[in-house]
């Protein structure tokens, strides 16, 4: 149960910016003058502008019909787009928990034989190299959720500072030494990743500058490898792009290209406040300079077309390393059977978001819509009048503020994937993924550190000195 208003609480700008007003005021207030009219004439002329009122009740009931399932059909996909995200979170989890846990580090390679004379440093530099090798499958899944939330916003590659630290080391050529790499043996994963692939935005949520190509200089911030940490009651009342940063826990890695912030929405301009003025950029659109994020309209601009499908490219290298696991006999059955559910069912949640974000509804039916709406809300003030008078104004612009929002909602939900305030926080699941993988990969948990503690937590001997404690007698009430 809500303790306050969402309406009223840190009203601010952005706040104001997330609701449709902004976006339908010009259109109601074409209404309102329009009804402004009406009643003017009607009641300072001769002229009568009033008309019969016998469609009024059927078409508002029909339209109002068709608005609420354009509302309810955009909502579904907002519902369907968050039930997926959850799905990679669980499978996520599920993948870590397996190949941390139940993959061995401690391994009896038959290809390295150990030497007689060896201390034991010898195995241990292979153990270590097991738990290293984990923990780049284990980075593998979290670029997983990443590159798929980069991919839904239309921003092709690897180039980005909550991306590129986790797949830099994967191979760029399809090759083996001592071939000379060529460009036209790049990998697709390395290929769309060119500079200037999409757009950066003037206006991000980064003010950090990437170092240059082999910079080596510390990071001035002393916080940076320690997780973030937020109050509940601080992070309710925290704007969702301002509460965390993605970058803070990955270091730093030389990239021949600039990296770009995990976060780059296109700025606010005059044109979000006052779409009227739109129709002059219209006009002006061929002298008017493009890259700035959005069309002529104010929409985000369509993403362009991505050649190479990292989240998938990603699964193939996790579904490599399982049959390379299967190969060494180092997993037992149902173990892979697990690890290979969970890699199916990232690839079915990443290919239903695609769904969802390239299968908007069709254009016909969307404009079709809006010109049956604009009419009606033309020719109410004409069938109104005759009753409400001078109540006629007030009438259309609340018949026009109800019937355009709803179907501004519908519009605006459909694609919940960008950086408007009424999408989904792609930012902030990808940052809960990260958290949970790196406490599963902060310590690992062997039986016999918790299962011998016998009276914890207030008493913790050990097995072997229970005989040594003294045994009190039990004091019965008299």
């Amino acid at each position: 149960m809500p303790t306050t208003n969402p309406l009223f609480r840190n009203w601010n700008r952005k706040k104001f910016q997330a609701t449709v007003v902004n976006d339908i005021w010009p259109e109601v207030l074409f209404f309102t003058l329009v009804a402004t009219m009406v009643y003017l004439v009607s009641s300072r002329t001769n002229v009568s502008l009033a008309v019969s009122n016998q469609l009024l009740t059927v078409l508002g009931t029909v339209l109002g019909l068709v608005i609420s399932f354009r509302t309810s059909s955009a909502y579904e996909r907002y519902q369907e787009g968050r039930k997926l995200w959850t799905g990679i979170l669980f499978a996520s989890r599920n993948l870590a928990h397996m190949i941390w846990n139940h993959v061995p580090s401690e391994r009896d390679d038959k290809d390295q034989k150990l030497p007689e004379d060896d201390d034991g440093s010898k195995k241990r530099s292979l153990t270590l190299a097991a738990v290293i090798e984990k923990k780049t499958m284990i980075n593998l899944i979290q670029a997983f959720s990443v590159s798929t939330k980069h991919s839904l916003r239309g921003e092709p590659g690897i180039y980005y500072e909550d991306l590129y630290p986790l797949v830099c080391y994967l191979p760029r050529y399809s090759i083996h030494p001592p071939e000379e790499p060529r460009d036209e043996d790049m990998l697709p994963l390395w290929k769309a990743s060119e500079l200037g692939s999409h757009t950066l935005y003037p206006s991000t949520s980064s003010e950090k500058q990437p170092a240059p190509s082999g910079s080596t200089s510390p990071d001035p911030n002393p916080q940076a490898d320690t997780l973030p940490r937020f109050n509940g009651a601080a992070r309710a009342h925290r704007r969702k792009h301002d509460r965390f940063d993605p970058e803070q826990v990955l270091p730093k890695v030389p990239s021949e290209y600039p990296l770009k912030p995990a976060r780059n929405p296109p700025s606010t301009g005059f044109f979000d406040y006052f779409p009227f003025f739109r129709f002059f950029k219209f006009a002006l659109r061929s002298k008017a300079a493009p890259s700035d994020g959005r069309t002529v309209l104010g929409r985000k601009a369509p993403p362009p077309l991505i050649e190479s499908n990292i989240p998938l490219e990603i699964s193939l290298y996790l579904s490599s390393y399982l049959a390379w696991l299967l190969k060494k006999g180092l997993l037992q059955p149902a173990i892979a059977t697990g690890i290979s559910n969970g890699i199916a069912a990232l690839q079915d949640a990443v290919t239903n978001l695609e769904r969802i974000q390239s299968t908007p509804l069709p254009f016909a039916y969307q404009a079709h819509l809006r010109m049956s709406l604009w009419i009606y809300l033309l020719l109410l003030p004409f069938q109104v009048y005759s009753a409400y008078k001078v109540l006629t104004i007030p009438a259309t612009a609340f018949a026009a503020f109800l019937l355009l929002g709803f179907l501004e909602i519908g519009q605006e939900i459909e694609n919940p994937f960008n950086y408007d305030e009424n999408d989904l926080d792609l930012d902030g699941f990808c940052l809960a993924i990260q958290r949970e993988l790196q406490e599963i990969t902060a310590v690992r948990y062997f039986p016999s550190f918790f299962l011998n503690l016998t009276f914890c937590p207030a008493h913790r001997p050990l097995p072997g000195k229970l005989y040594l404690l003294p045994v009190q007698p039990t004091v019965r009430p008299s």
